[in-house]
């Protein structure tokens, strides 16, 4: 019987437990907890493609780069993508190559830094939304308006952020690498932070954009193309909660198609800046032939794949 295909998108609780723990060797210690689980599914027969979010890391270059900029260039936004994607890609090879090894799992890894095509003309780029990098002064951030073209925005009271648009992906670049890869029984860590966001030029050259594409959405549209047998989010809840956090609170087992659609629809089931996008990722791979999804966190993936937890989604 052919090896099934899961593509599991791992959060930022992956890589930052908290504000304490957030160097390198933290993250790196992080991730491991976090691939002893993937390697179970690896041990269980299971093809697995790794991605992974970025956001804090992309953050921690750019302010590397702004206060070194009175002596060296400033990173691009796209190159601040490409930079953190090799950077956790090898902690996560890493940490699946000596677990593997601790267990006799004679199967090889690779970490490919990731890029992901978005539309010029996606209605995001005139609406920038998306926060990055350090709050500035007033004064500073109209400067950059004015000298660099960014967008700012007053954040909360708190200063001045440049934001960024955060347009839909459409293609994965590297999909054919990917395929290649899985085929032959490589277990991938791709599409990191939602891919390296790129986009035509007017010779229909590729080139870098500046923008944050949702990493769960670049994980459902992977796990769509890939046509994988399974979409697992590992986040940092056991499962999905309507109501979370408030005296209604209500834990899912099991969620429909339907069900999952008219739960987003209705507004206020779903945090917009961290569940509900993981809903409309997980709905997107579901509409477009997927099998199943599950949500979880990574210290409940081999039980959940068992049934025994995490909120599992079907077509019916």
């Amino acid at each position: 019987m052919p090896a099934k295909t899961a593509v599991v998108a791992i959060g930022g609780n992956s890589l930052i437990k908290n504000p304490r723990h957030q160097t390198v060797r933290d993250q790196y210690l992080a991730a491991r907890e976090t691939t002893v689980h993937v390697v179970s599914m690896v041990a269980h027969g299971w093809n697995v493609i790794v991605s992974h979010g970025n956001g804090p890391q992309v953050g921690f270059v750019l302010r590397r780069s702004e206060l070194a900029a009175h002596e060296l260039h400033e990173v691009p936004l796209d190159v601040c993508g490409a930079d953190t994607q090799g950077a956790i890609g090898y902690a996560l090879a890493q940490n699946l190559q000596n677990e593997m090894r601790r267990r006799g799992i004679a199967r090889p890894v690779a970490a490919l830094v990731t890029q992901c095509e978005v539309n010029r003309e996606d209605p995001a780029f005139a609406s920038p939304s998306k926060p990055i990098g350090s709050f500035m002064t007033e004064a500073d951030a109209k400067r950059r308006q004015a000298e660099d073209g960014w967008v700012v925005i007053e954040d909360a009271n708190r200063g001045w952020r440049r934001v960024v648009a955060s347009p839909r992906p459409l293609r994965i670049v590297e999909l054919d690498s990917i395929k290649t890869l899985v085929d032959v029984g490589v277990v991938v860590v791709a599409v990191g932070g939602g891919g390296i966001p790129v986009a035509r030029n007017d010779a229909g050259d590729l080139e870098g954009v500046a923008a944050v594409i949702d990493k769960d959405l670049a994980s459902s549209l992977l796990a769509q193309r890939l046509g994988a047998d399974l979409f697992l989010i590992a986040t940092a809840v056991e499962k999905v909660a309507l109501g979370f956090g408030t005296p209604a609170q209500q834990w899912l087992d099991k969620l429909s198609l339907a069900e999952a659609r008219r739960y987003l629809s209705e507004g206020g089931h779903f945090a917009k800046g961290s569940m509900a996008p993981k809903i409309q990722a997980v709905i997107e791979y579901l509409e477009h032939g997927g099998g199943e999804a599950l949500i979880t966190d990574p210290e409940h993936i081999e039980p959940a794949l068992e049934g025994q937890t995490g909120t599992r989604f079907t077509v019916s």
